[in-house]
């Protein structure tokens, strides 16, 4: 099946039907609450910085022996629920001929940021033929993992789209806020084949066996909710609308992104993942009712003691106590100086504090 074709149905795996996490993203009741952590395969594991040594970024991407061990490390050491694919988000930009490169300390870097019309011709279709080591790749992770459900993931058409129009890594998103602002059919294009993009490497992820996406909108804090709802809105739920036929539940996060949450909740996500500047009773109240929540732990709270860890923990668990459904994570990624054991304990004290 082409990753440009939606099936009219598609039963999850039943290997992970039933697993924690995905009853949790489902809203119905489990054993205890799910958790995984966004970035739990990186920097933090001294086995991670073993098997990457001399490799580049992009270069691990697209090596499946090397995707399966990195994406299953976290999962023999922590216990988590759920294992997230090792990728990332400029992966299918790069797949699909876009000149970029992952440079050590500043992230995504892009020869020629896109600036005008013409740039969209760079922006071809994304076929799974661009992609056969992600195929494989989660071929053997779904094998490796049993019933522990995948999750694979992309970033959102916004974020892509600052990445190339400012040419890598922003705090103010000038230019392209320039182009939303100044140009606003260009960007809706721009954002529109991100879009199809975006739908179809996701499709490829989840054909391949993942059990769950989750879609990256890493910068759309920097919005106000107007311009997020007119400029950005429609592209997302482009995404979210191309893999609704497959059942596997869908997760939308952002950073910063407290005013949004019932925008990006519009856009057709399952589950809303909630960073951790709003309380999670308070996100469920913005994000209305029929969607499980992701969330909320500071990263930063697992440098202090253990006994400070629990106590944060459970604020974290009392606000969620009333939700219909919880997926425990941190409110943002796993930082690369987090002390492993840390996380190992939090998964532990998470799963006997909420055992049912």
């Amino acid at each position: 099946m082409s990753a440009n074709e939606t099936p009219a149905s598609h039963q999850p795996p039943t290997a992970t039907y039933d697993s924690a996490f995905l009853k949790a993203c489902r809203r119905e009741p489990v054993p205890h609450t799910p958790v995984w952590f966004m970035r739990q395969a990186g920097r933090s594991l001294p086995e991670y910085r073993k098997v990457r040594e001399g490799i580049g970024m992009l270069d691990s991407c697209m090596r499946p022996d090397l995707v399966t061990e990195i994406t299953l490390q976290p999962v023999r050491r922590h216990d988590v629920d759920a294992a997230i694919y090792f990728s990332d988000i400029v992966v299918p930009l790069k797949a699909i001929g876009v000149d970029l490169d992952i440079k050590p300390g500043i992230g995504p870097v892009v020869e020629r940021p896109f600036r005008t019309r013409e740039d969209l011709a760079r922006l071809r279709d994304l076929t799974p033929e661009d992609v056969p080591y992600v195929t494989e790749a989660i071929g053997m992770l779904t094998r490796e993992l049993g019933a522990t459900p995948l999750i694979g993931f992309a970033g959102a058409p916004f974020t892509l789209a600052s990445y190339l129009v400012e040419g890598g890594p922003s705090r103010t998103y000038e230019n392209a806020k320039a182009m939303m602002y100044g140009d606003p059919e260009l960007w809706r294009d721009l954002l529109d084949r991100l879009a199809a993009v975006t739908g179809a490497f996701l499709k490829v992820q989840i054909e391949a066996g993942a059990s769950a996406v989750q879609l990256f909108d890493s910068w759309a804090g920097a919005l106000a909710p107007a311009d997020y709802r007119r400029s950005v809105l429609p592209a997302s739920a482009k995404v979210f609308e191309a893999v609704a036929g497959y059942g596997v539940p869908r997760i939308h996060f952002g950073v910063g992104t407290g005013e949004l949450l019932g925008l990006m909740s519009e856009a057709g996500a399952d589950v809303v993942g909630v960073d951790w500047r709003v309380p999670m009773d308070e996100a469920a109240r913005r994000i209305g009712p029929g969607k499980a929540l992701q969330g909320n732990l500071d990263p930063t709270v697992l440098f202090a003691s253990r006994e400070a860890v629990e106590a944060k923990t459970r604020e974290v668990l009392e606000a969620a106590a009333g939700l219909e459904g919880h997926v425990f994570n941190l409110g943002h990624g796993v930082m690369p100086a987090t002390d492993p054991d840390a996380l190992t304990r939090l998964v532990e004290y998470v799963h006997t504090r909420t055992a049912r």
